[in-house]
């Protein structure tokens, strides 16, 4: 029985080979072209006298003398290693002088509280009881208004005590010392009912509250008279 459909013929597959095109056939390649089907793309362009594009890491590796870009760690702002000590070296030492300016214009000090800060820095060309006192004698350098300055500062919060305390501990004049003390004591009360009202503003129920309001008032520096009358709900008139 035979099938229907494509013939079978052996003459069709008797002149090829296993390997490659049916003998007898125009073979398409010339023996003349030297080019070869089967020949790489690198191959054929070392026999052309072309190379291969390198991939980006040959080439760096070889033009050593192409310059290559990073990201740096520092971060905005910071200064390059060794900057910041040459411009130290480069920037001329302050005075002692200088320096006791630089303090003194920021706020008033006394005496004894500008020789402390100053103290650290003073060199053996440097006389520092003739610096204070010529300070004092342009006017930069006053223990008056620095007492005024700690008055102003403290009184609002503190009693007579403790801004008296304070300046002897500046080794304030005695004399300026006994003026403030007296100012202080003509605005002691009212001053300490306004540091009570903003405390606690009620006046105690119990000995007990009595007892923590009167310790307040006294570690602010109010005499134990001035508390007295206040805890008592009296007015200044």
């Amino acid at each position: 029985m035979i099938r229907k459909g494509r013939p079978l013929s052996n003459a069709a597959n008797a002149g090829r080979n296993a390997d490659g095109p049916r003998v007898g056939d125009d073979d398409p390649r010339d023996p003349h072209d030297p080019f070869d089907p089967f020949e790489s793309f690198d191959a054929h362009d070392r026999a052309e006298g072309r190379q291969s594009r390198p991939d980006s890491s040959a080439q760096a590796e070889a033009d050593p003398s192409e310059t290559t870009y990073s990201r740096s760690r520092r971060t905005p702002g910071e200064a390059k290693p060794g900057q910041d000590d040459a411009k130290k070296s480069q920037r001329p030492a302050r005075s002692l002088k200088g320096r006791a300016l630089g303090y003194l214009s920021r706020r008033e000090y006394s005496r004894t509280e500008l020789a402390r800060k100053l103290k650290p820095f003073v060199e053996e060309t440097d006389s520092l009881d003739t610096l204070l006192d010529s300070l004092e004698a342009e006017n930069w350098l006053s223990d008056s208004r620095f007492a005024e300055s700690l008055i102003h500062r403290r009184s609002s919060r503190l009693g007579a005590s403790r801004i008296v305390g304070e300046l002897k501990q500046h080794a304030v004049d005695q004399t300026l010392v006994e003026e403030a003390s007296a100012q202080l004591r003509e605005t002691e009360l009212a001053r300490a009912q306004a540091v009570w009202r903003k405390k606690f503003d009620r006046l105690p129920e119990t000995a007990a509250e009595r007892a923590k309001q009167a310790r307040f008032l006294a570690s602010r520096g109010f005499s134990g008279a001035t508390i007295g009358k206040i805890l008592k709900g009296f007015e200044e008139e």
